[in-house]
């Protein structure tokens, strides 16, 4: 589709050279693509559309190409490169759900009590232990309801398979007249794929709609703010002003009437004090420097400055006067709530009216705030102009700009380097002499698949019920893109261009992992010794395929 270097005609350090610039350039789409979601749930009325459709579809997209490009060219060239795509598509689910999976459950494990009960409230969450043993079996993570129902859906939308693998091991016909044979089933196949991405997706959107991805989204908007791509005000000001939090936008100044006797608890509504308590522990946590659970001024005037915002000494001493109710100098989390709307509320109303509140320039040169600072410490940089300094309105739609140009560059890539991609890993199995299925089942995951992994481990290293939850419902929610999305395709190959499914091993080495996984994740508890044994089901899925094999299948 696009010129490329021909792999046959480089040596081996080429082929390597070749096989790292197409896969980092992979990854780096698939990173674009996961970045560029992550920056559409900050617009609220977006986040249901995003998280419930363009989430799903989006991250199935690499592999989903690599597949496509596999199935292109001659009858006979095609036939032949598949085996690629049926290993991107074997490698990419089976990794996800055992080694990603483990991965998430090693960087998420606390310690689990005699009764089955994690830590997830005392420090540390988890200790040294004593034995192997203790190690294996007294830590690991919490399940909830939605990683269990992911694992149902995922078992459910493995139906498509057995919709072409069941007929393809019963056609007794000469090799040349499997495919017509199979013609009608991968139409079937297809149509069952087609349907079930739309329920899936619709199932998905509703559950986005009803807030049951609640989750999902305050993780993404603490890992934007945490990793300084948004301002306080831009990420979260829009988020507590949409309708389901019962803000009115015509009597945003009431939140001036909150003072030093209001209880903090009581005086937001219900949905926003909790919205930003989850939005906000980690970073009070973090600049609790002294860990004494209270913010001093310099630790307040640190969070503003690492969250983008600029304040005015004056400023500074009335959030002080009017939420610092016990007077000791301090905020308590409560009162750091309470300070964090008035302060966000602030900024919306100012935005809405035209006036202005602050003046970086006051900030910068101040002596009031120079004062605040600890001593000895210097006044880090400027960061350079970004959205991140403009008004959360103006942030808002620099955040939709940002995000479509990255979902744009990303998709690109993705379209330009699966193809030559494809052949690299067909000329890797030619040189070595293994089967293209096996080396596409290692490579093509870490081209694909590797900005999944960081995210899932991302999210579940922050040890919480709510963030692990996010980690393994979006490693769930990938294996049914590929039973679906990605199937698909390979069904809209087999049925248009006449080809053959030959794949009965890697079929069921998918779905035994995909069942077992849905059945394990049934449990309350998944112990660190879940995790090995997740770990070792990968490399057990490539001998299993191997002896299917020997054994006569396909």
């Amino acid at each position: 589709m696009f010129p490329s270097i021909e792999p046959s005609d480089v040596g081996v350090t080429g082929l390597l050279w070749l096989f790292g610039s197409y896969g980092y350039a992979l990854y780096s789409a698939s990173s674009l693509i996961s970045e560029g979601s992550e920056l559409l749930l900050m617009i609220p009325s977006m986040a249901g559309l995003v998280g419930g459709v363009v989430l799903p579809v989006l991250g199935a997209v690499p592999d989903g190409a690599i597949i496509l490009f596999s199935g292109l060219g001659s009858i006979e060239e095609a036939q032949e490169s598949l085996a690629v795509g049926v290993g991107a598509l074997a490698g990419s689910t089976i990794m996800l759900l055992t080694v990603t999976f483990a991965l998430a459950i090693f960087g998420g494990r606390v310690d689990v009590d005699a009764g089955g009960t994690p830590n997830y409230t005392s420090k540390p969450k988890l200790t040294p232990k004593s034995s192997i043993i203790d190690e294996f079996m007294a830590t690991g993570v919490a399940t909830s309801k939605a990683v269990k129902q992911g694992g149902l859906i995922m078992a459910f939308t493995t139906i498509p398979f057995f919709l072409i693998q069941l007929p393809a091991s019963f056609i007794h016909t000469p090799s040349e007249d499997v495919s017509q044979a199979e013609h009608w089933w991968a139409l079937t196949g297809l149509i069952i794929c087609i349907v079930g991405l739309v329920a899936y997706m619709k199932k998905q959107l509703e559950f986005s709609n009803e807030g049951q991805d609640q989750e999902k989204r305050v993780a993404a908007v603490k890992k934007l703010l945490l990793q300084g791509k948004v301002s306080l005000s831009g990420a979260l000001g829009a988020a507590i002003l949409e309708p389901d939090m019962h803000i009115s936008t015509e009597n945003m100044p009431e939140y001036k009437n909150m003072d030093a006797d209001t209880d903090a608890n009581n005086a937001l509504p219900p949905k926003v004090h909790e919205y930003l308590k989850e939005v906000l522990l980690d970073a009070f946590l973090t600049y609790d420097n002294n860990r004494d659970g209270t913010l001093d001024r310099i630790e307040v005037y640190r969070f503003f400055r690492d969250f983008h915002e600029s304040i005015k000494p004056d400023e500074m001493d009335s959030l002080f006067k009017k939420f610092d109710n016990d007077k000791d100098g301090a905020y308590s989390f409560d009162e750091f709530i309470a300070m964090a709307y008035t302060f966000i509320m602030e900024r919306e109303h100012d935005e809405r009216t035209g006036s202005e509140t602050r003046d970086a320039g006051d900030q910068a040169n101040g002596e009031i705030v120079k004062g605040i600072l600890a001593e000895g410490e210097e006044e880090e940089e400027e960061v350079p102009a970004d959205f991140t300094d403009l008004p959360p309105d103006q942030q808002q739609s620099a955040i939709k700009k940002r995000a479509f140009f990255m979902l744009a560059i990303g998709t690109t890539l993705v379209v330009i380097f699966s193809d030559p991609m494809v052949d690299v890993m067909q000329e890797v199995a030619v040189r070595i002499g293994v089967p293209p299925f096996y080396v596409a089942f290692i490579l093509a995951p870490l081209a694909s698949n590797l900005s999944e992994v960081v995210a899932s481990y991302y999210y579940a290293s922050k040890k919480t019920r709510k963030t692990m939850s996010v980690s393994l419902s979006a490693l769930e929610g990938a294996a049914a893109m590929n039973n679906t999305f990605c199937l698909s395709i390979f069904m809209g190959l087999i049925f248009f261009r006449g080809l053959a499914w030959e794949y009965t091993a890697e079929t069921i080495a998918i779905l035994v992992v995909e069942f077992a996984v849905a059945a394990i994740v049934q449990k309350d508890i998944l112990t660190t010794f879940h995790g090995v044994l997740l770990m070792l089901i990968f490399p057990l899925s490539i001998a299993f395929v191997a002896l299917m094999e020997f054994l006569g299948f396909d």
